[in-house]
């Protein structure tokens, strides 16, 4: 028997920089938008010109990352794409057209969503469910000071390109810890237990990509990430229109909740990663997903004000733990061979869920009207409990490796002794494992 590795300190404080520096530029771009419209001329609009750009550079990094993981190695992953990133928002900073910048967009894209990938993959392998919730929760963090960085910029009377160049110089600071820690992040020899001895490692068999492709388990699971993430950006981008159109609420009262309903994303994250990792991730999944239907079932209901509110709290703080949870026991649903290349499609589903997703609902609320919302979430939630159920029961879960393996029996052993040990026992963190030999 061996004891799971614990956590290095530096890997750990670096992991949690590296989701902090994820969300920083997304808070950059809503404060700095009115200058930078008006510096170059362009209309309000043309923003879209940058999500797009950025989201194409990100959902084709992130797939593409999960597939690449073994040969590159993660801490030669995250240096280099945090050092694009460092590079794309320098671009923000000396572009000299509005051209230039939407090519900076994508290489942003590029490599945060590389980033995204590469430090999900590593999580889910080396960190329990406490750090892996905790760690999501920085992100919110980063997201947060994204705004006070560009607003602190503004009210000192400097460019909008400050705001980026000091970002830059942060991406640039931790894309060499990173590039100084390869060694670091590649796996470990476990620990021996108490009284029993570590196992000779056997070399295993690449898996071939059409094996992980083939495996229904990898489309569900990609499924639940879109639909989830379409919920979360959805809620938040809808919630303040219902709010004031629907429910009456001034725009001030409205805003004030809807930052309520965030703020909840951010508590439940710290506080169910405790839980999660007391109980278990799956059954505090399971009754997050069921908060999340029930929450939604308080925004449909027709109303006062406070049950919509209410319901978007509910949503929020039973929404919390589900992404990082999902991206947690990904080896159990898909096999652990095809955990790193799962992950990759996760994520780049999960950008698509929150692009395609809201905005096709925008389409709806403005065909018929804002009350669509809360049925909307109700049938995206119980579409996500059932699709969760379906994958969680997969008489394969957690054995992919096993069958689609050629000549690697056994490649999944970790995460079928995982999947079936009691919540207590679920290891708080683990050695990480290249997708060439069973996460």
């Amino acid at each position: 028997m061996t004891a799971p590795t614990p956590p290095r300190a530096s890997l750990l404080l670096l992991a949690y920089l590296g989701f902090v520096s994820l969300g920083l530029p997304d808070g950059l771009l809503g404060v700095g938008w009115p200058s930078i419209r008006t510096e170059f001329g362009v209309p309000t609009g043309a923003v879209g010109l940058l999500l797009t750009a950025g989201t194409v550079g990100y959902l084709t990094s992130s797939v593409l990352a999960g597939f690449t993981l073994a040969r590159l190695g993660v801490g030669a992953l995250l240096a280099g794409s945090t050092l694009l990133a460092s590079l794309a928002l320098t671009g923000y900073a000396l572009s000299p057209t509005m051209a230039v910048i939407v090519g900076c967009a994508l290489l942003l894209g590029l490599g945060s969503g590389a980033i995204d990938s590469g430090l999900n993959a590593y999580a889910a392998g080396a960190f329990g469910p406490r750090h892996m919730n905790w760690l999501h929760a920085f992100f919110g963090l980063g997201v947060a000071i994204g705004p006070l960085v560009m607003t602190g910029v503004l009210s000192a009377g400097l460019s909008w390109r400050w705001g980026y160049g000091i970002v830059a110089a942060a991406q640039l600071v931790l894309a060499t810890a990173f590039a100084l820690t390869v060694r670091a992040w590649q796996r470990r020899d476990p620990v021996p237990a108490p009284g029993g001895e570590t196992s000779a490692a056997t070399p295993k068999a690449p898996v071939p990509i059409l094996a992980t492709l083939r495996l229904p388990a990898v489309w569900s699971g990609t499924l639940a990430f879109t639909l989830y993430v379409a919920i979360e950006v959805s809620a938040g981008l809808w919630a303040f229109l219902l709010l004031t159109e629907g429910r009456g609420l001034s725009a001030a009262v409205a805003g004030g909740c809807v930052s309520a309903y965030w703020g909840s994303l951010f508590v439940g994250r710290v506080v169910q990663g405790v839980v999660a990792e007391r109980l278990g991730p799956r059954l505090v999944l399971r009754a997050s997903l069921a908060g999340m239907a029930a929450g939604a079932a308080l925004i449909a209901v027709p109303g006062p004000a406070a049950l919509a509110v209410l319901g978007l709290v509910v949503v929020g703080f039973a929404a919390a733990p589900v992404f990082p949870l999902l991206t947690l026991t990904t080896a159990e649903r898909v096999g652990a061979a095809h955990a790193d290349r799962a992950i990759g499609l996760q994520i780049g589903a999960a950008g698509l869920g929150g692009a395609l997703v809201p905005a096709g609902l925008g389409m709806l609320i403005g065909a018929t009207s804002v009350q669509v919302l809360g049925p909307a979430l109700v049938v995206l939630a119980l579409a996500l409990v059932v699709l969760y159920e379906l994958g969680a029961r997969r008489p394969d879960a957690g054995a992919g490796g096993e069958h689609t393996a050629a000549g690697t029996p056994g490649a999944d052993a970790p995460a079928q002794s995982r999947a079936g040990t009691p919540s207590g026992d679920y290891p708080v963190s683990g050695p990480v494992r290249p997708v060439v030999d069973g996460r």
